[in-house]
């Protein structure tokens, strides 16, 4: 058996061809788009996520600094807390199963508070108190 020293240089199989790289850059790019728009996304996402908790946070604080029962009377509440803009709802509750002519020892009330970011978005909490009959300011 004869073996050459010679390179092969004429080998029509030897190397990559242009086809060939310009294909395996084709996937690799495809591959990078996809996950940068992955990345974009989670970041978007997380923003959002940050924005909400923040919210929350505020409605959280501003619910603890209400006034008690005795003190919160029906009407409106109106204020800012650091940059965000809230406003506060006390009005009778109504619902089919309440019968208002039904003399009780307490009355329900709704609460909503409402809580603006800068951004605009909107969180609102509603919820009930119980006040007796004699405190609520109606």
């Amino acid at each position: 058996m004869y073996r050459s020293n010679k390179p092969h240089r004429d080998r029509g199989d030897a190397g990559f061809t242009l086809i060939e790289t310009l294909v395996a850059l084709a996937v690799v790019a495809i591959s990078l788009a996809a996950i940068g728009a992955l990345v974009g996304a989670n970041i978007r996402a997380t923003r959002i996520l940050d924005q909400r908790l923040a919210l929350l946070e505020s409605a959280r604080a501003i619910l603890t600094g209400l006034p008690d029962r005795k003190q919160l009377a029906s009407g409106q509440l109106a204020g800012e807390f650091g940059d965000r803009r809230w406003r506060v709802d006390v009005q009778p509750f109504v619902a089919s199963f309440i019968d208002p002519n039904r003399p009780s020892p307490w009355v329900p009330e709704a609460v909503i508070l409402r809580v603006q970011a800068p951004s605009g978005e909107i969180l609102r909490l509603d919820t009930v108190r119980l006040v007796r009959g004699g405190e609520s300011a109606r």
